[in-house]
């Protein structure tokens, strides 16, 4: 496998079984101990992972080129580890809740990448886009 396909099927295997895992956790559990408990499997697994493949620069000079968007990073998983538990908690569909809110975040981050990173846009582009919008419209309405 290419390495320009295993990171695209590995987010995809993830996400997957992410919405899965998300959708069968037990209501009556409180939903930050559950984000502590699968934030422990995932910094063991990533424990692994490092030990495993160290990379190329020392843990040392890593962590010192480290800047606030690592932090932003763990702040902003959380909240969407909590936002999907609680969406899925309040009656969202597995169907629905993660087309919509990729759908809205696709639309917040055009802005952002054209003026913040350069991103340029094509025709095909701006037309993918505007059937993501009318998908999300289309998807969120009951």
């Amino acid at each position: 496998m290419s390495a320009f396909y295993f990171p695209f099927l590995l987010t995809v295997g993830g996400m997957l079984f992410y919405h899965i895992s998300q959708k069968s956790i037990p209501k009556e559990t409180n939903p930050f101990l559950v984000t502590i408990m699968a934030y422990a499997v995932g910094i063991l697994l990533c424990a692994v992972a490092l030990v495993a493949y160290p990379g190329k620069k020392s843990l040392a000079e890593s962590f010192r080129q480290s800047n606030w968007a690592v932090f932003m990073l763990g702040a902003a998983a959380a909240a969407i580890e909590i936002g999907f538990l609680l969406a899925y908690r309040n009656g969202w569909k597995i169907s629905v809740a993660a087309v919509a809110t990729n759908a809205a975040v696709t639309v917040m981050l055009i802005p952002i990448g054209i003026l913040a990173f350069k991103d340029h846009l094509s025709l095909r582009n701006i037309f993918g886009l505007l059937f993501c919008i009318l998908g999300l419209a289309l998807v969120v309405k009951e």
